[in-house]
């Protein structure tokens, strides 16, 4: 079955009579029949999809991560509290005192923070590379190093990666792979196919769909699920099961939102890399765009959130009032949801890398559910008060 197919149909009853959707069961504790069947659950803590604690998940986590593996592939799927939090297990899971871990230079801002805090604290080493560095990251690989993280597009300037160039340079060191996934999700983009080991998505986006729940999901190979069960175990990095029903049900439509998100975000992207004051526009589905190339090879699509930067002749409080003379798009942090945002951002406080050389202001954009025509008059207006 094709992807639309097979999320309407995941994680369903069979039967021809009763509910279309699963029932939202929530627990802390789970009652057996004897001591030896409760001893059986929690040697295998649970195993993959059977019930031993709430905080192992319910029949509705199960019915989530299942979903979750019928869109992005993989062999089993963890959910947990956040997005940030599936990043965060999934590092911790791989990476330990005196060890070393490759990030990009583009990587999700929070991830910075904990990498350069937390975790350093614990005597984990971060480096971040460019990037767009592609097969030379080969020349940044220790001995210690134990994990290379992609992130692609980065969720700010848009840097889109050679994954197969990157991934293939880490196999041959032996080294496993994880990817933040959210902008494209699997239903855009296949992790699995292009050698990647590991698959995370802040299900609080795109997956959920409609900004009312917070949730991270982490997809793995056979070979890794154990490792990032455990870790995710002792981490504590339980999820709701209000929010996996709610994110499963999100996930139904999530092919007809991405493609109604990406319709709408085009002309937009065009409008913008036609006007006078915009320097550049970091959409990859937008020819001539960064990365443009290497996205049409590797996506099958594209989402709702660019951004785009001024010309250095524009300042950062006229870049401000462009914001906040947009009516129909919000300011707000995460994207995802059915509605438009605009927010601006300054990438150049957090990254290390001359790559990112920010000449004028930037304005992240997450072109939402509402109307084409009112979203380009809306954008357009707020330029013409430039």
């Amino acid at each position: 079955m094709k992807k639309d197919t097979l999320l309407g149909r995941v994680a369903r009853e069979r039967d021809t009579r009763g509910p279309v959707n699963p029932d939202l069961q929530r627990a802390s504790t789970i009652l057996f029949k004897s001591m030896s069947e409760f001893d059986a659950a929690q040697r295998s803590r649970g195993g993959r999809n059977e019930l031993y604690y709430g905080t192992f998940g319910t029949e509705t986590t199960f019915a989530f991560t299942d979903a979750m593996v019928a869109l992005e592939g993989g062999w089993g799927a963890i959910a947990v509290s956040s997005g940030l939090a599936a990043i965060i297990a999934t590092l911790q899971a791989f990476v330990k005192r005196g060890e070393h871990l490759l990030l990009p230079d583009s990587v999700y801002g929070p991830v910075r923070f904990a990498c350069d805090g937390v975790l350093g604290e614990l005597g984990i080493e971060a480096t971040y590379y460019e990037p767009t560095i592609g097969s030379e990251i080969a020349t940044l690989i220790r001995p210690n190093t134990r994990l290379l993280y992609l992130e692609s597009p980065g969720s700010m300037t848009f840097e889109v990666q050679d994954v197969p160039a990157l991934v293939s340079a880490a196999k041959a060191r032996g080294l496993p792979t994880a990817i933040d996934n959210t902008w494209a999700t699997g239903y855009l983009f296949n992790a699995f196919a292009h050698g990647v080991d590991v698959s995370i998505n802040a299900a609080t986006k795109y997956v959920a769909g409609h900004s009312d729940v917070v949730l991270g999901a982490i997809v793995t190979s056979e070979q890794y699920f154990e490792r990032l069960r455990k870790t995710v175990s002792e981490l504590g990095y339980s999820s709701s099961p209000d929010d996996c029903w709610l994110a499963l049900r999100g996930l139904r439509t999530l092919g007809v939102r991405l493609q109604g998100h990406a319709r709408r975000a085009l002309p937009i992207a065009q409008l913008l890399a036609a006007h006078p004051n915009v320097e550049t526009v970091l959409y990859p589905a937008l020819p001539g765009a960064p990365g443009h190339e290497i996205w049409k090879r590797d996506f099958s699509g594209a989402c709702g959130l660019f951004s785009f930067v001024f010309k250095a002749t524009i300042s950062e409080e006229r870049a401000i009032a462009f914001v906040e003379r947009l009516k129909l798009f919000s300011i707000g942090a995460s994207w995802g949801g059915f509605e438009s945002l605009a927010l601006l951002l300054r990438p150049g406080r957090i990254r290390t890398l001359p790559a990112w050389k920010s000449r004028g202001p930037l304005v992240r954009l997450h072109v939402g559910l509402e109307d084409p025509d009112d979203l380009l008059a809306d954008v357009r207006a707020a330029l013409d008060a430039l």
